[in-house]
């Protein structure tokens, strides 16, 4: 009886946690999850009840291990997830351990997802070309498309190794850009995308920064949109796709979309287009809270955009205005204005900067994540009731 009590199988396992074979593969790897063989069939195995009701969150209490912490405290309506991808500490942002800004100077997108995807190996190396690209229509378009296509045709993840999954990731990837960019050499991303702006290398190596700089953030809706499909099995570019539908309609994405109209009406004349913004109240793009010394990635990128005297003058009207420092939404929309990307062009970036990110997050939980919990508490009308 006690045997049946605290061993249970594979199936039962899974379906308590509410994760995949992978996940509850990798919790016994972690030693987060003891596994033993089944006496009646070998080749099969049985996990502790115990360790996945810690790992639930719903073991009696005195049962922790030791070297169980928690850090702070989970209000109601909020989600407690682990992730090793993305952390903002002492006023600077790190990708896995690495200054993402100091990344950027040199890094491709190519390396940055990498880095981001956990793997030692190159899941880019030696990726063929897609003869049916997708065509027509606005770039963003193009992105969705290209991404819905690959959520046909992927399919759920299945029990593949983080190699072949993040190969698949780099695969859409590569797809996405050359939707944008159309057939041609097969350069790194960044360069792919300069062709598809008809800009040079100079231009190209400032968009590559601003794609390093925006590949990942802190834990957003966008993320854990991305998170969620991953739990559901999603494919990387479904997680992608999840995590985009998020990012557009995110307050991110408002106040980078008002930056970038304000810096487009106004270049004419940027000192009336500020102090007209300074009359309502609020100049778009400009400090953070979550940098008080001002954003990093906006300092590195502007830094690198090399910006003529009318687009200076939306950083310096604006920094004597407001007396913060400009933010990472305006830097972006300072180098759409500077390349003169289409319309939308400053979120576009954002959107493909962000790919490496979603993925890496999808990657992240399918692998090493916490099961992600909710509860659904019905607040309505009592059933039955006229």
């Amino acid at each position: 009886m006690e045997s049946q009590r605290r061993w249970i199988g594979r199936s039962e396992a899974m379906e308590r946690l509410g994760v995949k074979s992978q996940t509850l593969y990798a919790y016994v790897s972690r030693g987060r999850i003891t596994a033993r063989p089944d006496p009646a069939n070998p080749r099969r195995s049985l996990y502790a009840a115990d360790d996945v009701a810690r790992l639930r969150g719903d073991a009696p209490a005195g049962t922790l291990r030791p070297a169980t912490t928690f850090i702070g405290s989970v209000s109601r309506g909020e989600a407690a997830i682990d992730s090793r991808l993305t952390v903002i500490a002492g006023g600077r942002l790190f990708y896995r351990g690495r200054d993402a800004v100091q990344l950027a100077r040199a890094a491709t997108v190519e390396e940055t997802a990498r880095l981001l995807w956990g793997l030692d190996a190159d899941p880019f190396r030696d990726l063929k070309p897609r003869v049916d690209t997708v065509v027509g229509g606005s770039h963003r378009a193009r992105v969705y498309a290209a991404l819905a296509r690959r959520v046909d045709e992927d399919g759920v993840v299945g029990e593949r190794d983080r190699f072949a999954l993040a190969r698949e990731a780099a695969a859409v990837m590569s797809e996405v850009f050359d939707a944008l960019a159309g057939p041609g050499p097969r350069l790194h991303l960044h360069q792919r995308l300069a062709r598809a702006y008809k800009v040079g290398e100079r231009e190209a190596q400032m968009l590559r920064q601003a794609l390093v700089l925006g590949a990942d953030h802190d834990m957003s809706a966008s993320a854990l949109a991305a998170r969620v499909a991953s739990s559901g099995g999603a494919s990387p570019a479904g997680c992608a796709l999840a995590g985009l539908v998020a990012l557009v309609g995110s307050t991110v994405a408002r106040r980078l979309e008002a930056a970038n109209e304000m810096v487009t009406l106004g270049r004419r004349d940027p000192a009336a287009a500020l102090r007209s913004r300074w009359g309502t109240g609020e100049i778009p793009g400009f400090g953070n809270p979550a940098y008080p010394s001002g954003d990093p990635r906006a300092a590195a990128l502007l830094e690198a955009i090399d910006l003529g005297p009318d687009l200076r003058a939306f950083v310096e009207i604006g920094r004597e205005l407001t007396g913060q420092e400009p933010g990472f939404e305006l830097a972006l929309a300072l180098l759409a204005r500077r390349l003169d990307l289409p319309r939308g062009g400053a979120l576009d970036l954002l959107i493909l900067a962000r790919l490496v990110g979603l993925m890496a997050h999808g990657l992240d939980q399918t692998y090493d994540g916490s099961p992600i919990r909710a509860r659904l508490r019905y607040v309505g009308r009592e059933p039955g009731a006229h």
